[in-house]
Parts: C-alpha cells; structure tokens; sequence
C-alpha cells in the first residue's frame, strides 16, 4: 500500500453482536427490496428506470451503521441501499418508484434521484462522480458553521476517471474537511471493465496521497471490515484530521440498469458472476451469526417474515397510491 494509509484505531471498537444482528437486517431488508423491485418491474407500472444494488448491501450498512443521522450522505443512482440504511421510509421509496404523490420525492424523481434529506440522505446524482463535488460542499458547510457532522460520498470506480474526483480529493486535502469518499469498485462501468479504463486499477484507495489523504482497501462483502474502516475515517473527520478514501471490492449481481443479468448477453464472464455470488455478503454473514450462536434459525426464520410483511406493505402502499396531480407539474421548479 503506497502513500499513506488509514491506519489509525482511534475511535474504532469492534461491532457487538447486536450490532451485527441489526447489520444483517439492514442488509437483507436492502435485498429483498432490490429483488422484489426485480420482480415486479415487467408489469411496468414502475415507471423509472432501476439501477439495482444487489451485492453491495454490506457496503452502505456498513458505512452509514458509523454515522450519525445529522450526517449528510450523497448517493448515485444506485441508491436505494443508502436511503434504506439512512432510515428512508420504505412505503415512500416504493411510492416514489411508481412515481405516486406519496413517495419520497413526490413521483418526481423515481429511482434514480431518490432523497430523504430529513433522515440524513441528501440525494442521488445520475451524473457520474456528481455527487463528489457535492458531499465536499456538506463538508466545506460543515468546517465553516463548526459543526462536527461528517458528509460521505458514495461512488462507482467509473466516477474515479473524472476530474471533479482530484478536485475534490484537492479541496477537501487542503482544507482537512470532514467528508470520507466511498468507492464501490466493483469492476464495471455499465459493461466495461476497469481493467479496460484504467492504467493502474488497483490503487483506487492510493489516490489521494498526494494530496495527503489517507485511503483503505477493503473487503466491500465483508460488513464487519467495512464497518471498522468507516469507524477510523469518521474519527478522523470529526476530530479536524481531514478527509479519507475507502475503496472497497464488491461486484452487483444484476445488469448496469435493470432486473436482468448481463451476463445472459456474455457482458459479464458467468464464472466471474458466480465466483462473487458465492461471497454473498448477506448469506455469509448469516452463516458467521449462526456459527457463532448470535442467531439460531428460528431467528432468521423471524427476521424474514418482518422484513417481508415490511416489503409486502410498501409495495401495496405504493400501487394503491395516487398519481400526482396535474398542479403539480411546475412546483418545486427553479
């Protein structure tokens, strides 16, 4: 690892047994929203192109569990994960995929804007690396009003190759601001490798060493790995040490937008898509909870029959929801 790392204990402790039970919650709620959303979307009453998050669920838990709820979050269009791991209500992000007046966002925004400023998630950008920039300007806020909330970004590898992405590592550098830049590399942009993009692509977390921020390369399936090195970058935010880069590998399951699978097409090496499903962050850290008697089946048993009654409940939410009104079409226009 060059450059300087994120090496630091401070204000880290290794998550509790309750925690990582609330982990696996947060985590197969994500998945089971993202795979009845899969289901369902050829009735084609969704009326928002979807970009599934499927596979990276330990990624968002794992990040956000560190957080403070005052603490700005900026997503990209893969965004339900974070907005169910911020605390967004899920009969409104459902409404809002169906484009209803109850959703999130009004059924204005659908799938691909989705926010809930008032659990903390200030946002999704379909515009690559966007959401960068902006998570620095939470931060820049934040130094200047002396508050000591934290603002993440999260981001595709894709977004790496823009330059808003050094400007901001710049910026925030320069003025140690509170902010931590999450990539989740998982390979592809839309279906071209990084390998195919990229020079050197295995040095995402390094990048910011010259402009003296520490990163970590991590496990992105590994919700207890994520969870430790979100704990170090948001001690050091807090306490004026200035900004950190997590890089970590996770691979989605399904296709760039979409309920299918790209690798139907060959986009995607099968094997490859196999050899990751294997290291389903959600089963494995089921199986870790049951080998390690934190959860016996029963338990599981529980927790999906909840998390399907809460499913099951946002999607009748949604589809008896009404269609915004007329009047409606030139509010909250600028």
């Amino acid at each position: 690892m060059g450059g300087r790392s994120l090496n630091s204990s401070k204000g880290q402790k290794s998550a509790s047994n309750k925690q990582l039970v609330s982990f696996y919650q947060t985590m197969l709620k994500i998945r089971k929203f993202e795979l009845k959303v899969a289901e369902l979307f050829g009735e084609q009453e969704m009326r928002s192109p979807t970009h599934l998050y499927t596979g990276h669920e330990a990624v968002a838990t794992g990040i956000i569990a560190a957080l403070r709820q005052s603490d700005p979050v900026v997503g990209y269009y893969r965004s339900h994960g974070y907005y169910l791991a911020k605390g967004g209500d899920p009969n409104a992000m459902i409404a809002e995929f169906y484009v209803k007046a109850t959703g999130a966002n009004r059924g204005k925004c659908g799938s691909l804007l989705l926010s809930s400023p008032e659990v903390g998630y200030m946002g999704s950008t379909a515009i690559v690396s966007g959401g960068i920039s902006i998570a620095t300007g939470f931060a820049l806020a934040a130094k200047l009003q002396k508050k000591d909330t934290v603002a993440v970004c999260f981001f595709g590898d894709g977004a790496t190759e823009e330059g808003v992405f050094y400007e901001s590592l710049n910026f925030a550098g320069l003025k140690k601001l509170p902010v931590i830049f999450v990539c989740e590399n998982n390979f592809y942009a839309v279906q071209s490798r990084i390998s195919a993009r990229q020079a050197i692509s295995d040095n995402i977390y390094d990048r910011g060493s010259i402009f003296n921020v520490p990163g970590a390369q991590i496990d992105g399936n590994n919700v207890e790995e994520v969870f430790s090195a979100a704990q170090k970058a948001v001690a050091r935010a807090r306490s004026g040490e200035g900004p950190t880069i997590i890089e970590a590998k996770t691979y989605r399951w399904h296709e760039h937008v979409g309920p299918g699978f790209d690798t139907d097409f060959g986009w995607r090496p099968k094997e490859e898509w196999e050899r990751w499903k294997a290291k389903d962050p959600v089963k494995n850290l089921e199986k870790t909870l049951i080998l390690n008697k934190v959860l016996n089946e029963k338990d599981i048993i529980r927790i999906e029959s909840e998390i399907d009654k809460i499913v099951l409940k946002a999607f009748e939410f949604a589809k008896k929801s009404p269609l915004p009104a007329p009047s409606e079409l030139f509010k909250d226009v600028y």
